[in-house]
């Protein structure tokens, strides 16, 4: 049987499991007890690969409510836990000589421009101006 993209393997969850961060629960009052990180990415991962609203997450499914699994992602962006995952990912496939650079494209919305660098020079309008009179001397 086909694993759906949204089951997420061993493997993946014990490289991303470390960088989630963590929550202390109080000791007097602990409260409820937080909803499973695991079931809470397969959630995130349901709704992103179907495309369906937060809201519409199906309980039966035992990733939790919609609204508990959007939290969760925006707690992780917030954290930095998926660009440190990436960064991971990278270093670990690099290091296993798995990543053609020389394939590799810089996107400019995952690479800054540093403060300081050298700024172009402005082009020239090649919009509609004003000609130069053929009647004047």
């Amino acid at each position: 049987m086909r694993a759906k993209p949204w089951d997420l393997p061993d493997g993946l969850w014990e490289r991303l499991e470390p960088l989630l961060p963590k929550r202390e629960r109080r000791f007097r009052y602990p409260g409820r007890k937080p909803f499973d990180d695991r079931l809470a990415l397969q959630g995130i991962l349901f709704v992103l690969h179907t495309g369906i609203g937060w809201e519409h997450l199906p309980k039966e499914l035992g990733f939790g409510c919609g609204m508990t699994a959007w939290r969760r992602l925006r707690l992780w962006q917030e954290a930095g836990v998926w660009e440190r995952l990436h960064a991971a990912l990278l270093a670990e496939l690099h290091a296993a000589g798995e990543i053609d650079w020389s394939r590799a494209i810089a996107d400019s919305s995952h690479v800054q421009a540093k403060r300081g660098a050298h700024k172009p020079v402005p082009a020239r309008s090649t919009g509609a101006g004003q000609a130069a009179s053929s009647t004047s001397s």
